[in-house]
């Protein structure tokens, strides 16, 4: 599913249950014009911005690093990580991604809760 069609279908989804998720309203909470995110939604203009693509995820109540990853981005502060170690960040996640979902998991929980 691309970015613009799944943002039309979350906010859809919300709209049948409260009417404030109208494009319209939508729109003017995240702070674009109603044209603008119905070509989102449409895939007729490329995703917005991170700030907008994160606007958009707290509105929905979805994930912002989900959303920046189907609209082809990565949020800054994840940037500034892996530009600080790009050689050892690129390393790990090409290890990474030919990994079962439980380890990496398992990775994750070892690096936040300091069992090294």
């Amino acid at each position: 599913m691309t970015f613009g069609a799944y943002i039309r279908t979350q906010r859809e989804a919300l709209k049948v249950g409260d009417k404030r998720f109208s494009v319209r309203q939508v729109a003017q909470r995240i702070g674009v014009e109603p044209a603008y995110l119905s070509k989102i939604e449409r895939d007729e203009v490329a995703p917005p911005s991170e700030g907008k693509v994160v606007a958009l995820s707290q509105e929905l109540g979805e994930d912002a690093d989900l959303l920046l990853a189907m609209a082809g981005k990565v949020s800054t502060d994840l940037l500034e990580v892996i530009r600080e170690r790009p050689q050892v960040f690129g390393e790990l996640i090409r290890q990474l991604k030919s990994q079962p979902e439980k380890a990496i998991l398992r990775v994750v929980r070892e690096v936040r809760d300091g069992e090294w």
